[in-house]
């Protein structure tokens, strides 16, 4: 799978982790328009496309949005995330305004400690068959 043969928006995340794991259903319930695909980097078609975007295939540090081909990462992707979703979601792009350095380390800090804050999953999601579609 190469990055053009994918779907326009996929977020791509760390199917081992819990806060990773929670964000793809609430994503899909604020998302009306089911703009986003979703993609587990353990998966082989995230493995691909982790390789595909020059990343890493063994440590995973950031969550990944491609929006028609091009990645985003860490902060840039969570605010445009949140910045297709559902009212009053949009409003929390008011927090761009700080710099991205600073951004990113806030999101670092969250992300390099996310198993020991918030767990790990011992399965992956296995969706049901009304947002099946959602999953590459």
């Amino acid at each position: 799978m190469t990055l053009s043969s994918a779907a326009s928006h996929i977020i791509l995340f760390d199917g081992e982790c819990k806060l990773c794991s929670a964000w793809v259903p609430f994503v899909i319930k604020r998302d009306p328009n089911a703009k986003f695909k979703f993609c587990s980097v353990q998966s082989p078609k995230g493995q691909l496309l982790l390789n595909a975007i020059g990343l890493p295939t063994d440590s995973y540090e950031t969550m990944v949005l491609i929006v028609n081909q091009q990645p985003f990462f860490k902060s840039e992707a969570f605010f445009k995330i949140t910045k297709e979703l559902s009212y009053p979601w949009p409003l929390i792009n008011a927090f761009r305004l700080f710099p991205l350095k600073l951004r990113d380390w806030g999101y670092d800090r969250i992300a390099l400690n996310r198993y020991r804050l918030f767990g790990r999953n011992n399965y992956c999601i296995i969706p049901t068959s009304d947002i099946r579609e959602r999953f590459l």
